[in-house]
C-alpha cells in the first residue's frame, strides 16, 4: 500500500457559507410508503420501473450525515429523470431512516423489500449495513452504500449484491497514522467503539502506526452505550501516551469531556479522530458554553474529487450545511441506474452483473445522460463518478481513497491537506 501527499488548499476552510439558491430543480419521485413487512419478499423480477429505497440517517448518532447523503441521492434521481429516466421511465425513490438503531434500520429495509425495490442506497453506518445486508442481498436486491468503510464488508458473503463508493478503512488507517507521526508523536493511545467501524479503523491505524515507527501504548475498545467513560479514558492515559485517537460516534463527546477534565483535552494535548468527529455540532455537545472547546482537535475524513460545479449544484438543489458523502451517494444511484440501463432491465438479479462493468469496461463518461447516450449507441462505458472514486474493483469497491486532514481552529473546521491512498 502506498500513500501520496497532495498539497492543494492549505488551511482552506471547509465550513463554507451556504450558497444562495439561484434556481429550482424538479424533485425526484420520492415516496414514503407504509407497507406490511414480509421477510420472504424478493425483487420484483423487473417491472420496467427502477425503484430505489434509501436507508440513511434522518435521525440518530450520524444524523449530521443525513442531509448531504439524502440530497446527493435525490439529486441523482432528479438528474436521471431529467435525462429521460431508466428504460424510458422515471426512477422512483422511497425514504427510510437508519436512525443509528439496528431495529429501525431493519424495519426500513424490510419495508423497502416488501415494496419491491430493485436497489437500496445505504446504510451510512457499517453496523447498520451489517444489520440489513443479509435481508437485502439474500432477496437478490442490489445494495450500494456511499459511506461504509469497515474492511469486514470487502469479503462479506453477499452473493455479489453489495457495493460501495466509499473506500475501505484499510486505506484511511495509514493516512491517519501518517498524520499523527508527521506531527512528531510516537506513543499513541487508541480509544475505539466496539463495532466493525471502530475496530476496523483502529486495527488499520494501529498497524500503520507500527509500520511508521510509532508505538501503540494502549488500544481500548469500549462499549458505546456505556454511561461513563472514565475507566476507559483512564486505561488509555495510564501508559502516558503523547497522543490520543478517538474512533467513535456521538459518544465521543463524553470521551472528550473526560479527557478535558483530566487536562488532556485538545487545547492541552494532541487528540485525533476520524470522520465522525468532523462535525461543527460537536463542540456544543462537549461544552455548550465554549464554542472553541475543541480547538486543536485534528483528524482525517474521506473526501472526494467532486468539482465545485457539483457542490454548487447540490447546494442549489438542497440547502445543506456540509457535503460529506454527498458525491458518493450520487454515484451509488447513477451506477445502479446505468447498470439497469446497460442490462436492459430493472431486474436486480440481472443488472447486478453490470454494476462493476459500467465503471471500468468502456468509454469514459461523466454523467448519466452522457453514459446513457453511449449505451444507446451500443458502446461499453466507464462512468467516472463525480466523487472521483475511479473504477470499482472485483469486490465492488474503490481501490483508492482521497482523505482530508482537518482541524478545529477555534470553532471552525479547516482543511490542512488532502492525501491519496491506494491499495
Amino acid at each position: 500500500m502506498t500513500t501520496r501527499w497532495r498539497h492543494r488548499l492549505a488551511l482552506a476552510t471547509t465550513t463554507l457559507m451556504l450558497l444562495a439558491a439561484c434556481g429550482a430543480q424538479d424533485d425526484p419521485v420520492t415516496e414514503d410508503r407504509d407497507t406490511e413487512t414480509d421477510d420472504t419478499t424478493v425483487g420484483d423480477g423487473g417491472d420496467g420501473t427502477l425503484l430505489l429505497g434509501y436507508v440513511l440517517p434522518e435521525t440518530g448518532d450520524l444524523q449530521f450525515l443525513g442531509p448531504p447523503m439524502i440530497a446527493g441521492t435525490e439529486m441523482a434521481v432528479a438528474d436521471i429523470n431529467a435525462a429521460g429516466g431508466v428504460l424510458g421511465r422515471d426512477v422512483e425513490l422511497l425514504t427510510g431512516d437508519e436512525a443509528g438503531d439496528t431495529a429501525v434500520a431493519s424495519e426500513a429495509a424490510q419495508q423497502h423489500l416488501a415494496s419491491g425495490v430493485d436497489a437500496v442506497i445505504g446504510a451510512a453506518a457499517s453496523a447498520m449495513t451489517l444489520a440489513i445486508i443479509d435481508a437485502i442481498t439474500g432477496a437478490e436486491v442490489v445494495q450500494c452504500s456511499p459511506s461504509n468503510t469497515t474492511p469486514t464488508l470487502t469479503a462479506y458473503d453477499d452473493g455479489g449484491y453489495f457495493f460501495r463508493t466509499a473506500p475501505t478503512d484499510v486505506l484511511q488507517g495509514p493516512v491517519l497514522a501518517e498524520t499523527i507521526v508527521a506531527d512528531g508523536h510516537t506513543r499513541v493511545a487508541l480509544l475505539a467503539r466496539s463495532d466493525d467501524y471502530g475496530q476496523g479503523l483502529a486495527e488499520s491505524t494501529s498497524e500503520a502506526l507500527a509500520e511508521q515507527g510509532a508505538e501503540v501504548v494502549a488500544e481500548v475498545i469500549y462499549d458505546p452505550g456505556a454511561t461513563t467513560f472514565d475507566p476507559e479514558v483512564g486505561e488509555a492515559l495510564a501508559p502516558d501516551p503523547d497522543a490520543v485517537v478517538i474512533i467513535g460516534f456521538e459518544e465521543s463527546a463524553q470521551i472528550l469531556q473526560v479527557l478535558i477534565e483530566q487536562g488532556r483535552g485538545p487545547g492541552d494535548f494532541p487528540v485525533y479522530g476520524g470522520e465522525s468527529l468532523r462535525s461543527t455540532d460537536l463542540p456544543a455537545k462537549v461544552d455548550p458554553n465554549d464554542p472553541e472547546v475543541l480547538s486543536g482537535l485534528k483528524g482525517t475524513a474521506p473526501t472526494s474529487d467532486a468539482e465545485q460545479e457539483f457542490i454548487d449544484r447540490l447546494r442549489t438543489f438542497r440547502d445543506v450545511p456540509d457535503t460529506l458523502f454527498a458525491a458518493e451517494s450520487y454515484d451509488c444511484v447513477i451506477i445502479v441506474a446505468l447498470a439497469a440501463q446497460a442490462a436492459g432491465t430493472d431486474d436486480p438479479s440481472v443488472f447486478v452483473d453490470e454494476m462493476v462493468a459500467v465503471t471500468r469496461d468502456g468509454t469514459s463518461c461523466a454523467s448519466f445522460e452522457e453514459c446513457a447516450a453511449l449505451l444507446e449507441e451500443g458502446e461499453d462505458i466507464a462512468y467516472a463518478g463525480v466523487s472521483g472514486m475511479g473504477e470499482l474493483n472485483d469486490a465492488g469497491e474503490p481501490s483508492r481513497g482521497l482523505y482530508e486532514v482537518w482541524e478545529f481552529v477555534g470553532a471552525e473546521i479547516e482543511t490542512l491537506d488532502e492525501i491519496e491512498s491506494r491499495l
